[in-house]
């Protein structure tokens, strides 16, 4: 039997991951992305603290 390691070993790992890069993508926009409101409103809930509105 094998163990499968993950590259994430935590859900909080992967979203400290995407937190970063998905500021820095937000100021670069210009247009609008489908879904993106929801996308926000989703990692809003997760990094409450550290996103302005």
């Amino acid at each position: 039997m094998t163990k499968a390691k993950s590259v994430f070993p935590t859900d909080d790992s992967l979203q400290k991951m995407l937190y970063l890069p998905m500021m820095g993508i937000t100021k670069r926009w210009t247009g609008r992305r489908q879904n993106w409101s929801r996308i926000h409103a989703q990692m809003a809930i997760y990094f409450a603290e550290r996103m302005s509105e």
